[in-house]
């Protein structure tokens, strides 16, 4: 089923076209990649991407809409990403990069097109743990820059994923949160009430 991409706010795209055409911004990118592109470089598949700032031990989650995250294309293949965020003056470039999370979406988002389930795609980051997820929502109509992950959405955890956690495997959010509930729940430190005083 094809994949729904949500549209990104008009300027954002409109500071990431600004910034290709910036040889300056491209220069003093950390981005060899781009920099060594041959032909034009369009940016393309633009995600909101979310940000799970606080699991409970409940399992409740809390998100924020942190940015728009553009795969910039050259050829045949992604070479780089580019950022953008909210300012108090609306959406405007932050940077480019590139890594290994670059080609991990392109593949991610290619595996999401072959499912059975039409799905709206995003990017949900667990800053707690390392963690960058291919977020596929439920709601293919739904407004991309809002909601919380339901019980039934699917998250794909981007290559490097947290040790333990397979990358590129599709979990329920219902079946990886109390993962990662259990992962970003501080240990009581050794001599703590919670364990009580060394003898």
């Amino acid at each position: 089923m094809p994949l729904h991409i949500p549209p990104a706010p008009a300027p954002a795209l409109r500071s990431v076209l600004t910034a290709l055409g910036s040889p300056t911004a491209v220069r003093e990118a950390r981005t060899p990649a781009l920099r060594a592109a041959q032909g034009p470089a369009t940016p393309e598949l633009p995600l909101p991407v979310h940000v799970l700032d606080r699991i409970t031990a409940q399992g409740l989650s809390a998100t924020r809409l942190a940015g728009w995250r553009f795969l910039i294309r050259c050829g045949d293949r992604a070479v780089a990403a580019a950022e953008t965020m909210l300012t108090p003056d609306g959406w405007a470039f932050s940077h480019f990069f590139e890594g290994p999370y670059v080609a991990s979406t392109e593949r991610a988002l290619e595996q999401a097109e072959a499912l059975p389930q039409p799905y709206q795609a995003r990017l949900l980051s667990v800053p707690g743990l390392y963690m960058l997820t291919l977020w596929l929502h439920g709601d293919r109509s739904g407004d991309g820059t809002e909601g919380h992950p339901a019980a039934g959405d699917l998250l794909v955890p981007l290559a490097p994923a947290p040790p333990g956690i397979p990358a590129h495997r599709p979990f329920r959010v219902a079946e990886l949160l109390p993962v990662l509930t259990h992962r970003a729940t501080p240990l009581p430190l050794l001599g703590s009430p919670a364990l009580g005083s060394p003898a």
